[in-house]
């Protein structure tokens, strides 16, 4: 078996602070399976066992890795995914929710997805809208 080019190797702060995030209040479950596979790790198991003991992909055992060797407990952290940022913030998320709860327009017995992405427009919350995404708020 060709030897490991990333090992990972905890002092006793960084042991102290991964047991500590599996022990103390609520945390992501990614953030503490990254914390298990660390500790995991670091005892000298290898990536298919802790894969296994998990229910991880190997590759993602192989990237914590990678990723700790390089950048230290900032390795827990979640990595940018892609795709493209929400349209609208916070405070029109709001503003649009606000309006919803409102009356309906004039004529209409409730509030539709296609008027509520009009309305998203209209307000200037936003350039476009699309039902879809006023669902999914």
């Amino acid at each position: 078996m060709p030897k490991k080019k990333y090992l990972v190797t905890l002092d006793d702060d960084e042991r102290t602070q991964l047991e500590h995030l599996l022990h103390s209040g609520t945390h992501a479950t990614r953030k503490v399976t990254r914390a298990r596979i660390l500790l995991k790790a670091a005892e000298g198991w290898e990536d298919g066992a802790i894969a296994d003991a998990l229910a991880v992909g190997h590759t993602t055992v192989e990237g914590l890795r990678q990723r700790f060797v390089e950048a230290g407990l900032g390795a827990l952290a979640d990595c940018p995914r892609p795709g493209s940022l929400p349209k609208l913030e916070e405070k029109a998320e709001a503003r649009l929710i606000a309006e919803a709860c409102r009356a309906a327009p004039a004529g209409r017995p409730r509030w539709t997805l296609h008027l509520l992405a009009d309305r998203v427009v209209a307000l200037g919350l936003a350039e476009s809208s699309s039902y879809a995404s006023v669902r999914r708020m």
